[in-house]
């Protein structure tokens, strides 16, 4: 997974993104704004924004940005507010994983109703916005073909080494409301059928995914430590 670092001028802020051109020969699940669910593809873009982000069409603002680029055919867009200039990638026996962290808003899945996410100081002197993009966003690149049930097993498998990792690095959250996944496999070949945790590419994965969300967390705690 080879990622390609742009940089736009955007809401007066100079904003990086991180492009993968895949190519041929991957399938996907993704949970993302442009391209989400289970297909093709061809390319994955982690695209910053500001943290006042008001768009309101922000599929359309990812195929924008995608066409800017030069991307064409199925391929995965993703938002975030966190420094995607401070992507971690981390690899484990062939599994490649790359994470954006920004934990703006930390929350936990299942909270009661009506108890509302705890309130950070802006950003750069920024408003807060009635919605913030994901600011968590893992991207995963398997060398083996996945059924589609394994597919699903590998973004909850993704998802529980998040977890695991914020909270180890000493964050009380689950992710934040809107975090985004990509898992892309090869298409080609007879798939593996599991990717939980204990199963052999499964494994991979969680170990990836955990290495690269654990450093990027670390990393934003040292970020708001020397703000503060």
């Amino acid at each position: 997974m080879d990622l390609e670092t742009m940089w736009r001028e955007e809401d007066g802020k100079r904003l990086a993104a991180t492009v993968w051109r895949a190519g041929g020969g991957h399938r996907a699940i993704s949970s993302a704004l442009l391209g989400g669910g289970i297909g093709p593809l061809r390319w994955v873009l982690n695209a910053q924004v500001a943290g006042a982000y008001s768009r309101t069409d922000p599929v359309a603002h990812l195929a924008e940005l995608a066409a800017s680029y030069g991307l064409d055919g199925p391929g995965v867009g993703m938002l975030t507010a966190a420094s995607v200039a401070r992507t971690v990638r981390r690899d484990d026996e062939g599994v490649r994983a790359s994470a954006t962290v920004g934990l703006r808003v930390p929350t936990w899945a299942a909270s009661p109703a009506g108890t509302p996410d705890p309130e950070l100081a802006p950003l750069d002197g920024d408003p807060r916005p009635a919605w913030a993009p994901g600011t968590v966003n893992i991207v995963v690149a398997v060398p083996v073909p996945l059924s589609d049930a394994a597919l699903v097993n590998a973004v909850v498998t993704a998802t529980e080494a998040k977890t695991q990792a914020l909270l180890e690095a000493g964050f009380p959250c689950t992710g934040t409301a809107s975090d985004a996944v990509c898992v892309a496999a090869a298409a080609e070949g007879e798939p593996e059928i599991f990717a939980g945790p204990r199963s052999a590419w499964g494994a991979r994965i969680a170990r990836a995914v955990h290495a690269a969300v654990r450093a990027g967390a670390l990393d934003y705690a040292e970020y708001l430590e020397a703000r503060d």
